[in-house]
């Protein structure tokens, strides 16, 4: 990609977390979808839920919603599996998935025995390979951890998906911003670290001499009911904040969009508000984000 694209409207988008059962993903995903939510995010976390298999049977039960996966664990995955179920995924349902890659949380991925040596050469491999075989390429590469021969999709899409990537060191920032489309900062990413955020990448995109636009997703931890704040509190010792403030919100339609719009401000262009495990009503909290956030957010 070469041309220069102008910063996209605000998005907001709501996760399925997976502390809820498989079988409860197509009553969120539907009412998500007749609520008009822009974005469904989906987890591959370890041991939980798988993040293909969920997106596409989201994306089955539903007719226009986006749904995503943020992310990917590359130390778990052959990147031509993952060149394929991206590809069908895409022509199945083109324009309406999101899919990121990443490191993986490194204590998981020494559980099943595929932690890497180098992460970020394993990264690197990874986004390279899979862009220019989602591009149509045949791909031959002997990398440290990527080893292809003469490997080409039969069934590539119709023109190269975006290439999304998780990141968090600014390592991993510079990384994203050289060689995919889009970056997704975890949970708990507070306004100042997504402008440091944005500049890290920037640097990245710089280096690789990009000059197309480079979307950002951030997860916001959100609560809204008469017991947000202590389920928000709940969520403060669950992660090891000092604070929820700056990290998450709890409260009305108008508080979560303020700060949405804060974030928005500090260079998000996709702000995912993450529900509380024991939310009482997942399928209402994605109502709330589509029909009430939203609107606000982009006023």
């Amino acid at each position: 990609m070469t041309e220069v694209n102008a910063r996209p409207e605000t998005r907001v988008g709501a996760v399925f977390v997976p502390q809820l059962p498989p079988e409860r993903l197509r009553s969120v995903a539907q009412a998500a979808d007749q609520a008009g939510l822009d974005e469904l995010w989906l987890w591959e976390d370890c041991f939980l839920e798988s993040g293909i298999t969920s997106v596409a049977a989201a994306l089955a039960w539903t007719d226009r919603l986006t749904v995503a996966v943020g992310l990917l664990p590359v130390p778990l995955r052959n990147v031509a599996i993952t060149a394929m179920e991206l590809a069908t995924l895409h022509r199945l349902f083109p324009g309406r998935a999101r899919v990121g890659v990443g490191h993986g949380v490194q204590d998981w991925m020494g559980q099943v025995g595929a932690r890497a040596e180098s992460p970020m050469a394993l990264l690197r491999e990874h986004l390279t390979a899979l862009r220019a075989l989602l591009s149509g390429e045949r791909v031959t590469t002997q990398g440290r951890y990527v080893r292809l021969d003469g490997v080409a999709l039969d069934w590539p899409p119709p023109q190269r998906p975006e290439l999304l990537s998780g990141a968090t060191g600014d390592r991993t920032l510079r990384l994203s911003g050289e060689l995919a489309d889009g970056t997704i900062l975890t949970g708990g990413t507070t306004v100042a670290q997504v402008r440091r955020a944005r500049g890290l990448i920037d640097e990245g995109r710089a280096r690789a001499g990009r000059t197309d636009y480079h979307r950002v997703v951030v997860y916001l931890h959100a609560a809204t009911g008469r017991d947000a704040s202590a389920r928000m509190e709940a969520e403060r010792v669950r992660w090891g904040y000092d604070t929820m403030d700056g990290h998450g919100v709890a409260g009305s339609a108008e508080q979560v969009a303020e700060a949405v719009r804060a974030w928005a401000a500090a260079g998000a262009d996709t702000v995912v508000l993450q529900p509380t495990p024991d939310d009482p009503d997942p399928e209402g909290f994605l109502a709330f984000a589509a029909r009430e956030v939203a609107p606000l957010a982009r006023s």
